[in-house]
């Protein structure tokens, strides 16, 4: 029984989005590890920005600065 968890900063994941998550982690899991999809489990979990933090700031500090995780 896979499962997998999956943290993300609090920024607006859509629901759709969560679903696509949900989706792609499960069809990744089931087609590398051979699982049945039906006993894969994926949680996400959102954090607040004050809750997180690297290279010694939270994450709301580098929003304040301008600082995202978006692609380029």
């Amino acid at each position: 029984m896979p499962y997998v968890k999956v943290e993300v900063t609090r920024e607006g994941v859509s629901r759709e989005q969560k679903q696509t998550l949900i989706k792609g982690i499960t069809d990744l899991i089931t087609d590398v590890l051979n699982k049945d999809p039906q006993l894969t489990h994926v949680v996400i979990q959102e954090v607040e920005l004050d809750d997180w933090g690297y290279a010694g700031e939270q994450v709301s500090v580098w929003r304040e600065k301008g600082i995202t995780a978006d692609k380029k």
